[in-house]
């Protein structure tokens, strides 16, 4: 039986309702937002990454190299990888594999690579796909075939669900048009640094439950083509709109939001997953939470009853309510806020720091450790270990004088995994901490993340983040574009990364943005610490 409709590798990652609104021929000239200038950038990066690569790949394979054109039509693409399949091409990049008329699929993947009588698809990724320690089974990148596999000594698999997924999906064509390799169902990966081949088996059970990569791909796609199908003919719809984290940068936001407002759906105030147990028990609505007794519905996101003062909290338009009674943060003699800025898994290249409280002989205010080399680079070191030092510096001298001292940070998650990544990097190199100095410091009562204090302090109806919280203290940022996608663009420029001079304009515009965000956690602990608390509601009297 042949589809009505084909779908490419994305849509087992994608929405179900985005697939429903893109498969529905009335949709066509729905207004939906404007492209993200981020979302765009880093597609461009992608594909300069794997345009980098393979040159490299093809100056190592030489005349095995076969390469199918991007700039010409689809049609002539996926006949060009088609006669390339059929006499027998080492290596295949940029395929478009030949259409999937039974399967409902279409796309094609990086590279194919010739193997036992078939082929066997490669991707390349702009992000990392593996983590220090074992059991990795790589190859060098100028051998991209698993026949040589071994395990890696020095790296693990880092999860990517959607790797394996978008190989499963060009193993789907290739086993459906007959290029596919004999025996088990092998995809490689090359990341972000490039120098390996990561491969997976397709048909081992690393999945939750059992399930291996091909069967979750499979139970995925024949769900979304289930919903396309539907919006195709103008059928009952699958897929009914659902607030959930991919909404911020969905292009169909503006049509899901106006119909969520308009049901006044439950998933605006609880995560996608909570919304769906709600609506299993006949909780549709907010003003139906507002009044439900959770006490035998298991919800992941939150505990039940907060998940009904938050109700409580968006019918009323309250953007925080106290969960305590009394709010508390720790307080030092000596403060210093600590904000770091990244650039991806790039590297860190600004440590920021805000000195307040008593005098330790070091000026009070703002103080940047960084580098404007493009990361990675060797010089990130450098302001790393300057960073630490300082820092380490000032808590030794307030100890000596008799003060307590307390550094924090909003959201640990960040700082600690650049800590700990920077001191396993440079290890050895002057300055550096070792890890194990590391994670004592951010194990210590010295370190505190203050994003933990609001979320176990406050309910929040519109988010956590820094730049929905602190305005409530009375904080706003200088630059009215400031945020992190934002600041990804500033640092292009600002190092000159797309061989450009580099602008001082743009650092200036990082070094403020981050001050800015330092400044924004001091005035959050100023302002839980402040008789403005007793004015917030409490959560018990809503």
């Amino acid at each position: 039986m042949t589809s009505s409709v084909l779908l490419d590798a994305g849509v087992v990652t994608r929405c179900r309702r985005r697939v429903h609104l893109e498969s529905d021929p009335s949709m066509v000239d729905a207004p939906k937002a404007p492209p993200d200038p981020s979302g765009e950038q880093r597609r461009a990066d992608a594909m300069a990454h794997r345009r980098l690569v393979a040159d490299r790949m093809a100056k190592v394979v030489g005349s095995d190299w076969t390469e199918i054109p991007l700039d010409a039509r689809t049609a002539d693409r996926e006949r060009a990888t088609l006669a390339a399949l059929a006499a027998g091409a080492r290596y295949v990049w940029a395929p478009v594999l030949p259409r999937d008329l039974g399967g409902g699929r279409r796309g094609g993947i990086d590279l194919l690579v010739r193997v036992d009588g078939g082929y066997v698809p490669v991707l390349v990724v702009r992000h990392k796909i593996t983590d220090p320690g074992s059991g990795a089974r790589t190859t060098p990148v100028g051998e991209p075939t698993p026949i040589g596999m071994r395990a890696d000594p020095r790296r693990k698999v880092r999860p990517q669900p959607r790797d394996q997924l978008r190989l499963a999906h060009a193993q789907r064509m290739l086993q459906a048009a007959g290029f596919a390799a004999g025996g088990r169902s092998y995809g490689g990966v090359i990341g972000m640094d490039a120098d390996v081949v990561l491969w997976h088996d397709l048909d081992a059970p690393t999945w939750p439950g059992g399930r291996t990569a091909l069967s979750e791909y499979d139970s995925r796609f024949g769900d979304r083509l289930a919903v396309a199908t539907a919006a195709s003919i103008g059928a009952e719809p699958l897929a009914r709109p659902s607030r959930i984290v991919e909404c911020r940068s969905c292009p169909w936001w503006p049509v899901c939001e106006v119909d969520l407002r308009e049901a006044r759906d439950v998933s605006l105030v609880v995560r996608g997953e909570d919304a769906v147990q709600l609506r299993k028990v006949g909780i549709t609505t907010v003003d139906q939470l507002a009044t439900a007794d959770l006490r035998d519905v298991p919800l992941v996101g939150m505990p039940p009853q907060d998940a009904v003062v938050l109700a409580r909290a968006w019918l009323r338009d309250l953007t925080v309510v106290r969960r305590v009674r009394e709010v508390t943060v720790p307080r030092a003699d000596v403060e210093v806020d600590v904000d770091m800025e990244s650039f991806g898994d790039a590297g860190a290249y600004l440590w920021g720091c805000l000195v307040s409280g008593a005098d330790v002989g070091e000026p009070l205010g703002y103080r940047p450790f960084v580098t404007w080399d493009p990361v990675p680079c060797a010089d990130e070191a450098r302001s790393f270990a300057e960073f630490w030092n300082w820092l380490m510096g000032v808590r030794l001298r307030a100890t000596a004088r008799g003060l307590s001292f307390r550094a924090y940070c909003y959201n640990e998650l960040a700082e600690n995994r650049w800590l700990i990544a920077s001191a396993d990097r440079f290890v050895g190199q002057p300055g550096v901490p070792t890890v194990k100095q590391v994670q004592a410091f951010i194990s210590s009562d010295a370190w505190f993340d203050v994003f933990g204090s609001v979320r176990d302090q406050f309910l929040c109806a519109h988010g956590k983040g820094l730049k929905t919280i602190a305005p409530m203290a009375g904080f706003h940022w200088r630059d009215p574009e400031a945020g992190g996608e934002n600041s990804m663009r500033w640092y292009r420029d600002a190092v000159g990364m797309d061989g450009l001079p580099a602008e001082h304009s743009q650092r200036h515009r990082l070094l403020e943005y981050n001050e800015d965000d330092v400044r924004a956690t001091l005035a959050l602990r100023d302002w839980m610490a402040s008789p403005a608390m007793g004015r917030l509601p409490y959560a018990g009297d809503l």
